[in-house]
């Protein structure tokens, strides 16, 4: 069973800082660590490996600087890493975002299954995923909490719903975006982060995996960010009331009445 995982490199959630100029975020001097969304599907594919055989293949785009999350990717139980970083990749929205990745991905060839995370923590979309699965034309389930069966032919999972949860049969290969309730992430073993250290990492460009440039970067990028700013923040005008549950609620019910909310 061989596997691919795509993950992406974010700031950390302390640290996040917008570009005034650029309405982007700002990546170079800040702390960044693996999209904590992409922990998961590393995990779970991990854990296939373990059950099925086969590799993990860990990828991403990005600046030369995510060779550090690939490293931690490997550290966790990836077999290879591979890092796609091209200037003419520079801006992409998700959809440009997706096709460079597809490229890689059909680069690559040989995989069974494609995990994600169900969203990043800096875009909070959730769309990288299905689009991946649709450039490359293969069936793709969101929000995976569980898997219930694996073989050589398909899978069956447990897709988390609003209402509660489908159980959907799927052919492979396919793409999977998980989310956080599917594992607890492991801890990088010492063996592990020795194996990092030395692995080699792959790194591809836009001629290497074949891209159309006019459908990388702000090219391909439909979707453009007009402003980006941190909202005032507003007087409230909230009331509060306090005494007894009795009192509070004949309170409330006498406020709405007079606003003619009920």
């Amino acid at each position: 069973m061989n596997i691919i995982i795509c993950i992406k490199q974010v700031p950390n959630t302390t640290d996040v800082q917008i570009d005034p100029e650029t309405g982007r975020l700002k990546r170079e001097g800040v702390e960044s660590i693996i999209n904590p969304f992409d922990e998961y599907a590393i995990e779970e594919g991990v854990r296939i490996k373990e059950k099925t055989g086969g590799k993990v293949i860990v990828i991403t785009m990005g600046p030369l600087q995510s060779e550090s999350a690939l490293r931690e990717a490997v550290s966790k139980g990836a077999d290879e890493a591979v890092l796609i970083s091209d200037r003419a990749f520079g801006g992409a929205d998700t959809l440009a975002t997706s096709y460079a990745l597809s490229s890689a991905i059909e680069f690559i060839g040989g995989y069974d299954i494609i995990l994600c995370g169900e969203q990043s923590s800096d875009g909070d979309t959730g769309q990288v995923g299905p689009e991946i699965a649709e450039m490359l034309n293969i069936p793709h389930i969101a929000y995976v909490k569980k898997i219930e069966l694996i073989d050589d032919k398909s899978i069956k999972v447990e897709r988390m719903m609003e209402d509660g949860c489908d159980l959907i049969e799927s052919p492979l290969p396919a793409l999977l975006t998980v989310v956080k309730g599917i594992n607890t992430p492991r801890i990088a073993s010492l063996k592990g982060k020795i194996v990092a250290k030395k692995v080699v990492i792959k790194i591809l460009n836009a001629a290497d995996v074949g891209t159309d440039t006019k459908k990388t970067g702000l090219n391909g990028s439909p979707t453009q960010v007009v402003k980006i700013f941190t909202p005032t923040q507003r007087n409230s005008d909230a009331e509060k009331f306090s005494g007894e549950a009795k009192e509070v609620a004949a309170a409330l019910v006498k406020r709405l009445s007079e606003i003619r909310i009920i």
